[in-house]
């Protein structure tokens, strides 16, 4: 395989390729959002927070996976480490088939987190690659680029399984609620699921195909650089992954970014319905959030890094998502509701600044700190359980749940945009 040497401009191939798999990324996750309200009432769960292990699968597998995934990609490479991931995504869809015809959610779930876990080992590789097949300071830029895709598919998929799955959802849960048969719910219930077979055995067939794709295509390799240190001055060359704080700090404000991000994009429908938004509306309300993180994305390329650093553009965002997460829980109605969705706009940028500073200047142990950023992602598994948790269990103002939920993650990201990523800086 041969490798990029020239890192002062993208190389468009792998940029193309990167791009696809973004959407790919973004399909799957986002479909959870769909998933969790169409799950409870084809499965009859009891409460949001069951429902919300949906998101919990998902996203607890990067924190299992990441590690071990840097691990297969230095024994198998690049490229096959891609077709592993697409292939293992694959086999998480079809398992969709037979949680269908059992009713089963534990299979349900197994299916999400073997899905989840063939994107962290894809997630592992791409986004250090999407980093460094360019200069790092515009590599806010391309994961900009990449974001529109994983977004884009995201605004696709409650519009497509919206109408597969929750058509006519009001009309199912009264009539569900109006049978005392056993019989005659099972049957609605299994009919309802039956709508899971076609979108997931297609989804494996799409994965495959993709894979056979990256198989054949060429993908050049890109080696971090070492690091390069004076001999005449006082700064000791790193011998440890350990001495780099501003790594795992960064994989900490990763941890939150993705749990604002989840709980804007998974958690709007949820809160929609306890606001009493018309359920016509609520059906789509994670394609309003990611419309709007479109909109961030486009800004991005345009502002970065030739108006706004990666840094100031991490700032604004921030404080943009405190803002916003207190109109939310201090108002109500549609200006509550269309808050939430607006954080989009404040997530957009986060991904895309806090990645490429987080593994700045890692030199050799840049793969290995970008499995540790990609552990990160588990922020994903834990936002809307304790948000589930507080207002369900503890009984809690669905608001302020949502409030105390989110806003110690966006001030932990004003924080490391502020203070922490200048550890990156002094190595």
């Amino acid at each position: 395989m041969t490798t990029i040497s020239n890192q002062n401009r993208t190389a468009l191939l792998p940029m193309v390729i990167c791009c696809g798999l973004f959407f790919i990324f973004g399909f799957v996750t986002w479909a959870n959002g769909t998933l969790i309200p169409f799950l409870k009432l084809a499965l009859d769960l009891e409460t949001d927070l069951q429902a919300f292990f949906v998101t919990f699968a998902s996203y607890i597998a990067y924190f299992f996976l990441a590690l071990p995934s840097s691990w297969i990609l230095q024994k198998i490479g690049f490229k096959n480490g891609l077709v592993l991931g697409m292939v293992i995504l694959g086999v998480g869809s079809l398992i969709f088939i037979p949680a269908a015809d059992n009713r089963s959610y534990g299979l349900f779930l197994t299916g999400i987190f073997i899905q989840g876990s063939a994107m962290a080992l894809l997630q592992t590789a791409v986004n250090p690659y999407l980093s460094i097949i360019g200069p790092i300071d515009s590599a806010a830029a391309r994961i900009s680029i990449a974001g529109l895709c994983n977004k884009g598919a995201g605004v696709l998929v409650p519009i497509i399984f919206g109408v597969l799955f929750l058509k006519n959802s009001a009309e199912t849960t009264a009539k569900i609620n109006a049978t005392s048969d056993i019989n005659a719910k099972n049957a609605i219930l299994d009919e309802l699921l039956q709508r899971v077979h076609t979108p997931y055995i297609v989804l494996a067939v799409v994965f495959v195909i993709f894979a056979i794709v990256i198989k054949f295509v060429n993908l050049p390799e890109v080696e971090a650089e070492e690091a390069i240190v004076d001999e005449n001055s006082n700064v000791k060359v790193k011998s440890s992954i350990f001495q780099y704080p501003h790594l795992f700090l960064g994989a900490f404000a990763i941890f939150c970014c993705v749990a604002v991000e989840v709980m804007a994009g998974d958690g709007i429908a949820t809160y929609g319905r306890e606001l009493n938004i018309n359920p016509n509306i609520v059906r789509f309300s994670t394609s309003f959030t990611l419309i709007c993180m479109l909109v961030g994305y486009v800004i991005g390329i345009i502002a970065i890094p030739k108006i706004l650093s990666q840094q100031m553009a991490l700032r604004i965002c921030a404080v943009l998502g405190v803002t916003l997460t207190c109109i939310s829980a201090f108002s109500t109605g549609n200006v509550s509701f269309y808050s939430v969705a607006l954080l989009g706009l404040a997530n957009s940028l986060m991904w895309p600044a806090i990645f490429p500073l987080g593994i700045k200047g890692l030199g050799k142990f840049t793969k290995t700190g970008s499995a540790i950023m990609i552990m990160g992602i588990a922020g994903g598994a834990l936002v809307l359980p304790i948000y589930g948790f507080l207002k369900d269990s503890l009984s809690i103002d669905f608001q302020l749940a949502f409030l105390y939920t989110l806003l110690p993650a966006y001030l932990y990201i004003i924080y490391f945009a502020v203070k922490v990523h200048k550890a990156g800086s002094k190595e």
